[in-house]
């Protein structure tokens, strides 16, 4: 089986529960559901991991998606993404973690592939389970907390009411890039959306 027929798996990081889902942490989450949205696609739980999936195609006769939150709380979601891709035969390069990240402005997106995981807890426990960190990452800045605020108390925040008024047009923002990454590739994503 030729590695262009093989379904992309896109892991929208969060934390599951009705307290979280306005969290920036779920930024992820967020992104995950309106991309399964645009798929036609519905999430459930899925029979051998604890996450909920999705699967469906970008588009007519476009890449197979299979879309993952995992459901076991943000440290430990490199199982079931791991679990996932040894099921649907993904290797690593076509994995795509979307989450929060500390140390970009908000609203601005980064993409790359490979590298640290900031201190990310859901990143470090993906490379972990996976044996590797050269999955792809896109990356949606949520800033620094500010004053003195713990960033682990931060990242479980809601967005502001500021933010807030931006967030529904960034979160389709960061899906249009996610799905930029599976059509059209790394660089030239990196290229169109890294000026913003």
């Amino acid at each position: 089986m030729s590695e262009e027929s093989l379904p992309w798996l896109v892991v929208g990081l969060g934390n599951p529960g009705r307290e979280y889902a306005g969290n920036r942490h779920n930024v992820g989450f967020m992104v995950a559901d309106l991309l399964a949205g645009r798929a036609g696609a519905r999430f459930s739980r899925h029979r051998r991991a604890v996450a909920e999936v999705a699967e469906g195609r970008l588009g007519v006769g476009g890449p197979r998606l299979v879309l993952v939150k995992p459901m076991t709380y943000m440290n430990l979601s490199g199982g079931p993404v791991a679990t996932l891709a040894r099921f649907y035969k993904v290797p690593v390069g076509r994995i795509v973690a979307v989450h929060d990240e500390l140390d970009i402005p908000y609203g601005q997106l980064r993409l790359k592939c490979g590298g640290g995981e900031g201190g990310h807890n859901g990143l470090r426990s993906m490379s972990k389970s996976l044996g590797s960190k050269d999955y792809l990452r896109v990356r949606f800045g949520i800033g620094r907390p500010p004053g003195r605020q713990d960033p682990a108390d931060f990242v479980l925040t809601d967005f502001s009411a500021q933010e807030r008024k931006e967030l529904e047009f960034l979160i389709d923002r960061t899906a249009d890039a996610v799905e930029s990454v599976l059509e059209r590739g790394l660089e030239w994503t990196q290229n169109a959306y890294h000026a913003g």
